[in-house]
């Protein structure tokens, strides 16, 4: 059973973003962790068919010339920066947060050639030195208001569409990983999301 404290992310920190603007649509936003990973095809390939935005922060030490990255920005969606490997950033220094940021925003901005401009802090840690790290580089930290515990549920990948479907509210930013349970239920979580009513967009 999943600690439901854990599922649901109630922020006050108005220096990150955990849920969008509201809209005359009920809508929620889906992003993806630390990838790119090998299951990106076939994630988007989902994606693709049930016609829904998402965006991927990604480990930029992953992120090779040959990875679909290309087919990612074609297909709409939008990639954002989780460091360069995915550290504590709450045990690093400022500068070393700094580093881990400039860094991997150059990596992903050179092999795309797009700009970052969103980036999530590993482990949804944080503290007063990414926030000003993040606003040196004019990038919009971005955790999650609804936690998927998806790196949890190898074994049980049904509660995953539970944990999200439950806790469903308008605007909420959903934290799914690139994890091969998570493409398993791929399909059945977005019809589940869109028999409640709600829509997809991005940030």
């Amino acid at each position: 059973m999943v600690d439901q404290t854990r599922v649901v992310y109630d922020s006050k920190d108005v220096n990150v973003l955990t849920r969008v603007n509201l809209t005359t649509q009920k809508s929620v936003v889906l992003t993806f962790d630390d990838g790119p990973s090998k299951v990106l095809p076939e994630i988007l390939d989902i994606l693709r068919e049930t016609n829904v935005p998402a965006v991927f922060f990604w480990q930029s030490r992953l992120l090779y010339p040959t990875r679909p990255w290309k087919r990612v920005l074609d297909e709409g969606h939008w990639i954002g920066t989780h460091t360069i490997n995915h550290p504590d950033m709450e045990r690093l220094s400022y500068q070393k947060q700094l580093k881990q940021l400039q860094n991997s925003v150059k990596h992903l901005e050179d092999i795309t050639g797009n700009k970052v401009t969103y980036f999530r802090p590993p482990f949804g840690r944080y503290n007063d030195d990414t926030i000003k790290a993040a606003q040196q580089l004019e990038l919009i930290p971005v955790m999650w208001k609804i936690a998927s515990i998806d790196w949890e549920l190898k074994n049980n990948p049904n509660q995953i569409i539970n944990n999200v479907v439950n806790n469903l509210e308008d605007g909420s930013i959903i934290l799914l990983h690139e994890l091969k349970q998570t493409l398993s239920i791929l399909p059945q979580l977005i019809d589940a999301i869109r028999e409640k009513g709600y829509t997809f967009r991005l940030l």
